[in-house]
């Protein structure tokens, strides 16, 4: 069998690696306590879910069109202006099986073979799989760990080769929380615009952010900016529906048109029930989300404080998503139960050993650190960094 060096290519997942070994831990009885989770632990909301049972009930179980139901597309450009300022007519809005499927559609209608991609580190782990998929090159700008893991225009401006097509840009970010100020973002925006480069704008976590920080689109840095970028959002952090499946983008038409057309013919519509469902999500009250917003602030700051307490840990507070960078860098060197700690994934190794899961920094391109997820009980948090505080004793 010959398998083709664009599928070849592509590195297997250690979030799902470590996820693998906890649950076979969990199967054989051991008690362990998973940092991994990428979702809410919230169910989606009711007067959704009873979107969605309305929907079968009165038969709305065949196609729709391959971007998205009209209805649908025009509600997301509504909120686009009403939250963003943002104007998009419907037909520049392509529904998709969740925002990874939309960050596939837009690498793929804008990366040539040989383009390169600009991603800050550390980056969620997808990002350069799928430059990897479309042929292009990924070229990795390291974040300041001094300023929220974040990257500045000269960082950019330093990066860009002739060749350079795309920059990544993801506000709040996965995995480190770090959110951008409207000040950084138009400060990049103008270094982006002069370079003539694309923007592939991820926002899912747009509306998971705390203490008064804002969310600022790069798309709305200038009208020039906004036509050379694409922005991706969806509705699987902020409703805790990742399980629907049901993400977007908005882009300058032509690209939207050349999107809509590979989408028919590699997916065809998403899920009819999942949009009638997320219909209602954009329609209905935000009352479950801020519930969820205020839960998650909690856990945040209570994390934080716990993390501070241990010696030999530090993290780099975050504004937005729901996940902290540990930097666990001083562990390395030493030794447990006489192993000794080399980086990122033998934490994460060892921390089973332990009864605790987390996503090796490697995996995002930073081996200083491992990633926590806040999206578990706050009960969950305290057994697990407690655990985790043991075994810095035991090192140290």
């Amino acid at each position: 069998m010959s398998i083709t060096k664009r599928i070849s290519a592509i590195s297997p997942s250690l979030t799902l690696a470590i996820t693998a070994k906890a649950k076979a831990m969990k199967a054989e009885g051991k008690s362990v306590i998973g940092f991994g989770a990428g979702e809410p632990d919230f169910n989606t909301p009711q007067h959704i879910i009873d979107a969605a049972k309305d929907a079968l009930d009165k038969g709305f179980t065949k196609y729709t069109p391959s971007s998205g139901l009209p209805s649908l597309r025009k509600k997301i450009a509504e909120q686009f202006l009403k939250e963003q300022g943002l104007v998009y007519d419907p037909s520049q809005i392509i529904v998709s099986s969740g925002a990874k499927h939309s960050i596939f559609n837009a690498m793929f209608a804008l990366v040539e073979e040989g383009d390169e991609v600009l991603i800050p580190s550390p980056y969620w782990l997808t990002y350069p799989e799928v430059v990897k998929v479309c042929g292009g090159k990924s070229v990795f700008i390291e974040g300041h760990k001094e300023n929220h893991f974040k990257i500045s225009p000269e960082d950019i401006r330093r990066a860009i080769t002739p060749k350079t097509k795309v920059l990544i840009f993801n506000s709040p970010s996965n995995p480190t929380g770090a959110v951008y100020t409207e000040e950084e973002i138009r400060a990049i925006g103008k270094v982006v615009e002069e370079a003539g480069i694309w923007v592939i704008s991820d926002e899912i976590y747009s509306k998971l952010i705390y203490d008064g920080v804002k969310h600022f689109s790069i798309a709305g840095c200038s009208e020039a900016l906004k036509e050379r970028t694409v922005v991706i959002n969806g509705v699987s952090k902020t409703y805790a529906m990742t399980g629907w499946r049901i993400g977007w983008l908005a882009a300058p038409k032509e690209v939207a048109k050349a999107i809509d057309s590979f989408q028919s013919h590699a997916t065809s519509n998403p899920t009819s029930i999942s949009q009638y469902a997320t219909l209602a999500a954009l329609s209905g009250s935000e009352e479950e989300l801020d519930k969820m917003r205020e839960v998650f602030n909690d856990r945040r700051k209570f994390m934080i404080e716990r993390i501070r307490a241990i010696d030999g840990l530090s993290c780099i507070e975050p504004d937005g998503a729901f996940y902290i960078m540990l930097v666990v860098n001083k562990l390395y060197g030493k030794r447990f139960n006489g192993r000794k700690i080399g980086g990122s994934m033998d934490v994460a190794d060892m921390l089973l050993e332990k009864g605790v899961a987390v996503v090796p920094g490697i995996a995002f391109g930073d081996d200083e650190c491992v990633r926590l997820s806040y999206a578990i009980s706050k009960e969950d948090i305290a057994t697990g960094l407690d655990r985790i505080e043991e075994f810095v004793k035991e090192v140290f």
